[in-house]
């Protein structure tokens, strides 16, 4: 992977976020804020706007540009959230030129780690982790493998929409919506519906 598809999966990502802005919102309406949509929807419409002005000259200066501005005009909790995953990527790709599938998974490893620390969240409190970190395990599991990056992030994708799914029954640990107590169990995760619809986006995008 070189940095001109890195740039096609977050433009994916973006124009997928700016897409469900009412969408993400409705979900985490139910029993948060529900300003989710709305708030990750300006900062990817800043992420666009900028788009021919982000340091793309490496894939971690691209994701460093990236979480700058997350982090810098995304409100709450979630610009926290998301730009610390951006910067933790950025990081873990350090001077490379060309991320290779191994790389890819240290990134999102990376990322996880520091959702995890800035967000004091685990697998189970109902959160974007529930649908990411089964959604990195699929992937690295196709790449073990041996299968094409096409097929990997597909299977991806179905097992983020499944695990999305799986976030109904739960109890919200973190965030506004534990606030809520068991009147969030039924309901589905924000977050995790995001993180599997922006897979299955860029699973679409990418075969395309």
């Amino acid at each position: 992977m070189e940095t001109n598809n890195l740039a096609l999966i977050v433009r994916t990502m973006a124009d997928t976020i700016i897409a469900n802005e009412n969408y993400f919102s409705e979900l985490d309406g139910v029993v948060g804020d529900g300003d989710f949509g709305y708030s990750l929807a300006r900062g990817f419409e800043i992420v666009l706007q900028d788009w021919d002005a982000l340091d793309n000259s490496s894939p971690s200066h691209f994701l460093k540009a990236i979480s700058t501005i997350i982090i810098g005009r995304v409100g709450g909790v979630s610009g926290i959230i998301w730009g610390t995953a951006f910067l933790r990527a950025s990081m873990t790709l350090a001077t490379k030129i060309e991320v290779s599938k191994e790389d890819v998974i240290a990134s999102f490893r990376n990322a996880v780690e520091g959702i995890q620390k800035r967000g004091q969240a685990e697998l189970g409190d109902k959160t974007l982790l529930d649908a990411l970190v089964p959604a990195i395990n699929q992937l690295e599991a196709s790449f073990q493998k041996g299968e094409d990056s096409r097929s990997a992030i597909e299977a991806a994708a179905v097992v983020a929409r499944q695990s999305a799914e799986a976030t109904r029954p739960m109890l919200a640990k973190r965030g506004r919506a534990s606030y809520s107590g068991e009147r969030s169990i039924g309901s589905l995760d924000a977050g995790a519906v995001a993180v599997a619809v922006l897979f299955e986006a860029v699973s679409k995008a990418w075969k395309a």
